[in-house]
Parts: C-alpha cells; sequence; structure tokens
C-alpha cells in the first residue's frame, strides 16, 4: 500500500511536468501567445516553479494579479516579462518598472503614476485594461478617447510603450462573451484612431480561449488551465487533454475500531451504523480543506474511495472505511488526476458547492509543497 515518506503529515505534490505539458497543449490548440497566470502563488502550486514550467512549455509572458507578486517571481529568478495589473491606490510604480514589470492600467490616474516612473533611458510597459461589461476595474468607455490619446502623445515622448490592450470577459453565455468582444473590438478602433498600435490584445482566458476561438486574438491568458483543471462544468481535465498538477495528500494518523452507534467528529453528524474501523486524516480546514465539504469530500485510502464521515475540523477528519483493511501510514488522496483513480480537485468543489479554482488556491502553507515530474 502507497505510503508517504516518514515524518510528512500533509502534503500537495506539483507535477511541473504537467504544467509544462498543459501549456504546451494550449498553445497548439489556441495557436495563440499564451500568458501563463501564475497569481496567487501560481493557484497553490507555488508560483515559481509553475511560472518556470509553463515558460519551459512556451509561455512569452506571465500574468500575475499585483505588483509584489511581480516582485517576487523577479527575485525569484525569473526575467520573462510579466504583467501586474491590480493596484492599490497611490501604489508607486517606480520599483516595477525598475525591473521591467508591465503595469495594467485602469484609469488616467494610473496612467500618469506609469508615466512618472519612468527614466530618461527606460519607458515603462504598460497595457491599457479596457472596461467592457464585467463591471470591475478598467477604463470606462467615455473615457477611451482622452485615455488613449494620453497614451499616444507618452509613448511619443518616451515615457510609456503600451504594449498591450486587454480586458476580461464574464463567461456568462457566449452571448455576453460576444457582446464584450463587440466592445472591445470597437475600443481598439478607438485606440488606432488615437495613434496606438499595440502588439497584444487579450481578452480571452482559459474558458473563452477553448470554446470561443474568435477571442483569442493572437494572444490568450491562461490561468486554471495550465494546472490541468477545466473551466467548464460539463467537461472534465481529460476531456480537454490537460493533466491536474496537484495532488493533495496525508498518511492515515490513527485508526480506530469502534461499535455501532459510535459518534465521530463535533456534533456527532455522522454516527457509526455497524461495527467499524474509523482512520483520522490530517487535514483539516486550516490547510484549506472545505468545512462546508463536511459528509460529502471523497478520498481515497489505501486504493478504496470513502466518503468524510462527519464534520472536517481545523486539523482533521475522520473516514469510516469499514472492514476495509487501513493501517496507520496509509496514504490518503483527497485529490489529484482522477485518470490514476483518485477524485478530482472538481470532486471536493462539487461537495463544498464552490469551483476547482477556490480548491486548490486555498491550500495554506501548511502543506508541504514538493515537486515532482511524472
Amino acid at each position: 500500500m502507497s505510503r508517504l515518506p516518514a515524518g510528512v503529515l500533509r502534503e500537495a505534490t506539483i507535477d511541473v511536468g504537467a504544467i509544462t505539458a498543459n501549456v504546451r497543449h494550449l498553445r497548439r490548440l489556441t495557436d495563440s501567445e499564451v500568458i501563463a497566470v501564475v497569481k496567487a502563488d501560481g493557484y497553490g502550486h507555488g508560483a515559481v516553479r509553475s511560472a518556470v514550467a509553463a515558460l519551459d512549455g512556451g509561455a512569452s509572458r506571465l500574468g500575475v494579479a499585483d505588483i509584489g507578486e511581480a516582485m517576487a517571481l523577479r527575485r525569484g529568478g525569473i526575467m520573462a516579462p510579466i504583467l501586474a495589473w491590480l493596484h492599490a491606490p497611490g501604489t508607486s510604480f517606480v520599483e516595477a518598472a525598475s525591473v521591467g514589470v508591465e503595469l495594467g492600467i485602469s484609469n488616467f490616474d494610473q496612467l500618469l503614476q506609469a508615466a512618472a516612473a519612468a527614466s530618461q533611458d527606460r519607458a515603462v510597459g504598460v497595457h491599457l485594461k479596457l472596461e467592457t461589461g464585467l463591471g470591475r476595474n478598467g477604463i470606462a468607455p467615455e473615457d477611451y478617447r482622452v485615455v488613449f490619446s494620453e497614451a499616444a502623445r507618452l509613448e511619443r515622448i518616451g515615457k510609456l510603450r503600451v504594449i498591450g490592450l486587454f480586458s476580461h470577459l464574464s463567461n456568462a453565455s457566449a452571448e455576453d462573451d460576444r457582446a464584450a468582444l463587440g466592445v472591445f473590438r470597437d475600443a481598439v478602433a478607438v485606440a488606432a484612431s488615437a495613434g496606438l498600435a499595440p502588439p497584444l490584445r487579450h481578452i480571452a482566458a482559459t474558458h473563452a480561449a477553448i470554446a470561443l476561438p474568435e477571442s483569442r486574438l493572437g494572444c490568450v491568458r491562461i490561468g486554471i488551465g495550465i494546472y490541468g483543471l477545466s473551466p467548464f462544468a460539463n467537461r472534465s481535465s481529460a476531456d480537454l487533454g490537460l493533466r491536474p498538477a496537484m495532488t493533495l495528500r496525508a498518511p492515515v494518523a490513527a485508526v480506530r475500531r469502534v461499535p455501532p452507534g459510535h459518534g465521530v467528529s463535533y456534533g456527532y453528524d455522522y454516527r457509526t451504523d455497524r461495527e467499524t474501523t474509523l482512520a483520522l486524516v490530517p487535514l483539516g480546514y486550516a490547510d484549506g480543506v472545505p468545512r462546508n465539504a463536511s459528509g460529502a469530500g471523497a478520498v481515497t485510502i489505501a486504493g478504496e474511495r470513502f466518503t468524510v464521515s462527519g464534520r472536517i475540523a481545523m486539523d482533521q477528519f475522520v473516514v469510516d472505511v469499514g472492514d476495509h483493511p487501513v493501517a496507520v501510514g496509509d496514504e490518503a488522496v483527497l485529490f489529484g488526476d482522477p485518470t490514476l483513480g483518485v477524485p478530482a480537485a472538481d470532486d471536493w468543489a462539487d461537495a463544498a458547492s464552490t469551483i476547482n479554482y477556490e480548491i486548490v488556491t486555498r491550500i495554506g502553507p501548511r502543506v508541504a509543497r514538493r515537486q515532482v515530474s511524472a
């Protein structure tokens, strides 16, 4: 029976080869330049290792939410172009600009702040973020002309390089996304009339990059897909030709034989209906295992699939394994690549009424990450 190394209490193995293969596959599928999104510590997989693996797969740029994440990549030795697009009010762009981080610009004030970060011999690279219907940040349509005109002027005098125009789609429906894409195309035309001709336009993330080919525009931002997870409710990773990169596992920490009617975990939401064996798994909601998957989350132990019994606690949960032979130290797998016979992150997402993005991203720092390449 599979066992973890001695002394390991909880672990997420990260298959960097899967990340590389997923990027390579999505590049071929979309025939587009790929911006690999490694925000939120690479969706919980580790930002630097995910960045290296994605670049090995042919990604040409990296995307993160904020400058702090971009600077962490630079400190980790990543020198590829990085785009950061979410900024606190009053953020200084000087340090980011000094190491070539490209800035997402969502309003006129940010445009001026970016220009102020330019040096005599270095223009600041920017991507102008456009509001196309999502209702979040981005240059409002009524401000397109004034921002584009000023961006063109700042580019002419060497303060800025306008590298891209971009936006986000809602994925509410193909019709909604096509409407937003129409707004985006109109904005690109307005930008051109102001004298802007950026080499990149990007609006499609994983969902649209796969399902809405007209949104690819020669450049796509791939997040969840590079980690081998599907953004679709009705299409699995395998359906999309992707391989999940993270496997979350722990050793069985205790085994107890109990009689019928024995309560399990807080609140006794679960009571045994026969003499049975209980196995304790040392992962809990402090590690990102969702408490609202209590009584529903799937786990394989010693190669057999079971369901969490009772409430998930802060550090642990219990599984009723019946008469199945389970011993202390046996491997318990919460999720990984389902083609290998283990639950998927999607199974936990369904059990917790959430999405697979949240399942992998919320895995906490107590869980040791170990890089592998299958």
